[in-house]
């Protein structure tokens, strides 16, 4: 595969940003096959955007030819209190995580899995953590601490300030060129870029996806300073914590129904709109088409090939909200089905959802 191809593979949706192209393409052209990652808080129920979109991302990257490890960041999820902060029920959520990946069509032969918890027994994991640390401020590592889904003004412990510290490490101590995460982890990835040097490391590539808008759609911010782009993305992002906000990758054609009737999407109104991420970002990276049925006198049944037309026809008013709701739980219901099923068989997966609330 060339280089063009393969560049056109790493930028499809859902890549929102690459830190930088010029940097990625130098490493494709001297690497056949480049090392990425990604790591994940084991947190709750996988969602559209947990499971569905980053395996629909790594199917990318390993068409491309990389290498990749999943990051099963136990420790991280542990200190930031998720799972009411039980490390053995987190563990159990990272098990679930793996086997949700798979269901959403990963091949687990083709990843490496790790688990922060074995990186952790490393001495020199910890030199590296407190190198990092002495080179950075501490309102720094206040700021980089966002990543954990938390405001500056939450960061009320000492352990919170050792998280992105430890992330700054990871793509060094897991020798990787790429780090493959979501656009809420940009400042890590920045931290890293930055002390690689310092380090006597390189600088990673950073390859950024965008994070799926909540079903109620982008949330309000106040405030005297407007806020970026990135971070109105994070406070509108799908969340299994607000359950009425997101889709599950195992709910029931029923549920997705139900929710995907009741989400936010005006008339007309492409930006921010959460039925039509789900088209561009899932439906029309795992289908090749969208049927929206609509009586004759509503100008009938009509086929969509490609997230462009449709995204056309909805501004111009030739396809309603209703009417595409409608055409969007369908093909999604078809999409998790065998997600479903995976689960169906081995219902233990989820025991652990039942017995312990879902924490932010």
């Amino acid at each position: 595969m060339d280089i063009g191809t393969k560049l056109e593979l790493i930028k499809k949706p859902p890549t929102e940003e690459i830190i930088t192209e010029v940097e990625l393409e130098e490493l494709l052209r001297t690497k056949e096959h480049p090392v990425a990652y990604d790591g994940f808080e084991p947190s709750g129920i996988a969602h559209l955007g947990s499971g569905l979109l980053r395996a629909i991302k790594l199917q990318d990257l390993l068409k491309a030819g990389f290498r990749f490890k999943f990051l099963i960041a136990d420790w991280f999820a542990w200190i930031n209190n998720k799972m009411g902060g039980d490390l053995e029920k987190i563990k159990e959520v990272g098990n679930y995580l793996i086997h949700a990946w798979e269901a959403c069509g990963v091949d687990l032969d083709k990843v490496e899995v790790i688990w922060t918890s074995d990186i952790v027994k490393d001495p020199d994991y910890w030199k590296e953590v407190i190198r990092v640390a002495k080179l950075t401020t501490i309102d720094r590592m206040k700021r980089a601490s966002t990543v954990m889904g938390r405001k500056e003004m939450e960061m009320q412990y000492t352990a919170q300030l050792i998280y992105p510290a430890m992330q700054t490490v990871d793509p060094f101590y897991l020798k990787v060129d790429v780090c493959q995460l979501g656009i809420d982890q940009r400042k890590c990835g920045i931290l890293s870029r930055e002390l690689g040097p310092k380090l006597n490391y390189w600088k990673p590539v950073c390859i950024y996806h965008h994070l799926l808008i909540g079903l109620k759609g982008a949330k309000k911010m106040g405030g005297i300073i407007p806020p970026s782009r990135i971070e109105e993305e994070i406070s509108s992002k799908m969340a299994k914590s607000v359950p009425e906000n997101c889709i599950f990758i195992h709910d029931s054609p029923f549920e997705i129904k139900e929710k995907i009737m009741d989400a936010f999407c005006p008339e007309k109104i492409a930006q921010n709109n959460p039925i039509l991420e789900i088209c561009k970002y899932i439906i029309f990276r795992k289908s090749e088409k969208l049927v929206v049925e609509r009586p004759e006198k509503f100008g009938g049944t009509i086929t969509f090939w490609n997230y462009e037309e449709l995204e056309k026809a909805f501004r111009e008013g030739k396809v309603h909200p209703l009417d595409l709701k409608k055409a969007v739980a369908s093909e999604l219901s078809k999409i998790l089905e065998p997600v479903r099923k995976y689960f169906a068989k081995r219902p233990q997966l989820l025991k652990i959802f039942e017995e312990s609330k879902i924490t932010r």
